[in-house]
């Protein structure tokens, strides 16, 4: 078997052992990260005088063509390749021959692995925010277009008062928004390099790691190299930062199914972006959604997992580690699939602002009968109970809150006077909300504004 140690074991090693200690299954997914880093060390061993300026250039051509044949899809593993810094180096020996040997003094796979799976983190975090920032110029495209229609909000899923569909539309905005912040200090805390740590002391030779990570785009370099090659805490930031995006996506997918179902019937999902069903021709299925919300809970499950792995582990690197990359990766994939289906589903939604209207009830004016018996100087204490009252009395007769005559509900309290039919108003019920983030007009434009900046990276 090829391999990058060995020296000091006897024979050839069990095929059941070799196959089950393999990560080329997973992590040659690493193979563009891995042959950069090593174009990279191999410039920091000829500045350090390691390697002769002519070694640099054999290594670095071989290199690059090793790189092209990634990129065709055209290399070729071998049975024995243990993992993707194995691959690499036996094809850098076949092009280059034993020169290609050299390019390993002074490195780990403890620390190569570590960059690899850094520079790896870094790349597939650009996409994600990318993605998210689609889905939320998608959440804000459907804000604008209906900003003040006047719909049901809800608490505990009851309606609880009236809120409009722009508002509703940027109550989604704003936890992407935290999402990309989540996701933009995964990848700072990813931006450290671990390369020249060696396996856990660093590297006995005069690397210049400032340099390195200049050449690689490292912001910072490890200042502990036994730190360097266990530390994942960088993978944890980016499968929380994923889970958290995973929960929101969630809601978002659920509170549309629910939208989109009879009881409600605020919007109308695509026919693309629904299936139907083998027996009941006349089924329109949200599976997208569902897909969606189910799918939060692998993303849960990689963090979970991940943070098990790492509890136990003494410091340095261990094995265990080599668990961490599949959790990362199907992490990506899952929000890399579910992101542009989530932004294609928005932008494609039909919503329907006169079934909005028309499932506003007038006992969600209820709040706003209350404030205005405080503005009559009642207590808001005494003034819920009083409305309370009202709303009872207009449940047990049959009648909606409005209906109520000024007799009836001066004999609740004497503070209602003919200036309370007013209140039953839905527009002046949302215009009385004018505090930043509330639901008239100008709060409203004020903060489409102000996420309209926020997507645009002008926001702080």
């Amino acid at each position: 078997m090829t391999k990058l140690w060995g020296g000091r074991f006897a024979g050839e090693g069990d095929p059941q052992v070799h196959a089950f200690n393999a990560s080329i299954a997973f992590d040659r997914r690493l193979a563009h990260q891995d042959v950069a880093g090593s174009r990279a060390w191999a410039r920091a061993l000829g500045r350090a005088g390691i390697l002769t300026a002519d070694e640099v250039t054999q290594i670095r051509q071989g290199l690059r063509q090793i790189a092209e044949e990634f990129r065709a899809e055209s290399f070729v593993f071998a049975a024995t390749d243990e993992d993707i810094h194995t691959a690499v180096e036996r094809r850098l020996v076949e092009i280059v021959g034993p020169v290609g040997g050299k390019l390993h003094t002074g490195r780990s796979r403890n620390d190569q692995v570590a960059t690899d799976f850094r520079l790896w983190l870094m790349s597939a975090i650009d996409v994600l925010d990318g993605q998210v920032r689609s889905l939320q110029a998608a959440l804000l495209a459907r804000a604008r277009q209906h900003l003040r229609a006047p719909m049901p909000g809800y608490t505990h899923m009851q309606p609880a008062q009236p809120v409009t569909w722009g508002h509703w539309a940027l109550s989604h905005f704003w936890p992407l928004e935290r999402d990309r912040r989540r996701l933009a200090a995964a990848r700072s805390s990813s931006a450290v390099l671990p390369l020249g740590s060696g396996a856990l002391a660093g590297t006995g030779f005069p690397i210049d790691r400032t340099a390195l990570a200049a050449d690689l785009g490292f912001a910072a370099v490890a200042s502990n190299s036994m730190d360097a090659v266990s530390d994942r805490d960088f993978a944890a930031d980016f499968l929380f930062a994923a889970a958290l995006l995973g929960v929101h996506l969630s809601r978002l997918a659920e509170q549309l199914i629910l939208f989109a179902g009879p009881g409600f019937g605020f919007v109308r999902i695509d026919d693309a972006d629904c299936t139907g069903s083998s027996l009941m021709p006349q089924k329109r299925n949200p599976d997208t959604l569902e897909l969606t919300r189910g799918k939060c809970g692998r993303l849960v499950g990689h963090l979970t997992a991940l943070l098990v792995t790492l509890k136990g582990l003494p410091s340095t690197y261990d094995k265990d580690l080599q668990e961490d990359k599949e959790a990362v990766f199907d992490a990506y994939d899952t929000l890399a699939g579910a992101l542009p289906v989530m932004a294609g589903l928005i932008g494609a939604l039909e919503v329907y602002p006169e079934a909005m209207r028309a499932a506003l009830d007038p006992g969600l004016l209820a709040t706003d009968l209350a404030d205005y018996l405080v503005g009559k100087g009642v207590p808001f204490r005494e003034a819920h109970g009083l409305v309370g009252r009202a709303v009872r009395l207009a449940e047990e007769s049959g009648r909606p809150l409005p209906s109520l005559r000024l007799e009836e509900l001066r004999d609740i309290s004497e503070a209602f006077g003919p200036d309370v039919t007013a209140v039953f108003d839905w527009e002046t019920a949302l215009e009385r909300r004018a505090a930043i983030g509330g639901t008239a007009i100008a709060a409203l434009e004020a903060q489409w504004r102000e996420a309209v900046r926020a997507l645009e990276g002008l926001a702080g």
